[in-house]
């Protein structure tokens, strides 16, 4: 992912070496980022991929009680509510309550919620600090970077192994991760970040969980109820609201 983003920014004639002051909340970025990463990959062996869509992205409400805080950025009773009926359709969406939710699942999701929570820090992070002034490639590439060495460890730590040749299917998901999640959407992520307001921009990621409960149904045959399309209404009623 990295590499890509490099290529990128040499494509575009963007230097990523300026010495612009940015290298202190770029390092507190990208240890935010690697550890959210850490919990991503984490909750995801306890607990179900449609959960882990729905619980960590729980982040637009750090993001909006942040930017509250730290940014001055002031929030309506009416986008409140929005925000707040949102995320009611996410809930509805992933079917509340399920069964054979037990210990380990809950563990999962409380870790996708601390991986939402750290996801909402690097966006204020870069919204608060010189971050936002600098190209995206910059900010982006700070992230990734800090997050090799961390993610590196816990690895080790966690005594991971290399089993073999990967099948061709991972490669694949690998590429598209690099390429299509890393080099295209965490780009203009970050470049919408330095424009438009924090709170604001990150309720819109309220779609993707239902993209998320989606796949799970096509991809990974979850169950999906026709409440899915209630939660879809509110989802979007509510990001009117906002």
């Amino acid at each position: 992912g990295l590499a890509v983003v490099l290529v990128v920014a040499r494509l575009r004639g963007v230097s990523l070496l300026a010495r612009d002051g940015t290298w202190k909340p770029g390092l507190l970025a990208g240890v935010a980022f690697g550890i959210e990463f850490i919990f991503v990959y984490g909750g995801l062996m306890w607990t179900t991929a449609s959960r882990a869509a729905v619980f960590r992205y729980t982040a637009p409400f750090f993001v909006a009680f942040g930017s509250h805080r730290f940014l001055g950025e002031r929030q309506s009773r009416m986008q409140w509510g929005g925000l707040g009926l949102s995320f009611v359709g996410v809930a509805v969406a992933i079917g509340v309550p399920q069964p054979n939710v037990g210990l380990k699942v809950l563990l999962g999701d409380l870790s996708m919620i601390a991986a939402g929570s750290l996801w909402a820090a690097t966006t204020l992070i870069i919204k608060a600090s010189r971050l936002r002034d600098a190209p995206a490639e910059k900010g982006l590439s700070y992230q990734l970077a800090i997050s090799i060495p961390i993610l590196a460890v816990a690895a080790l730590v966690s005594g991971e192994t290399w089993p073999g040749v990967p099948p061709a299917s991972s490669v694949v998901l690998l590429v598209y991760q690099a390429v299509w999640v890393i080099g295209a959407t965490f780009l203009l992520w970050f470049g919408l970040i330095k424009t438009y307001s924090a709170s604001k921009l990150s309720a819109f990621t309220f779609f993707t969980p239902l993209f998320g409960v989606a796949a799970g149904y096509f991809i990974l045959n979850e169950p999906l109820t026709a409440a899915f399309g209630v939660a879809a209404l509110l989802v979007a009623a509510g990001l009117y609201l906002v």
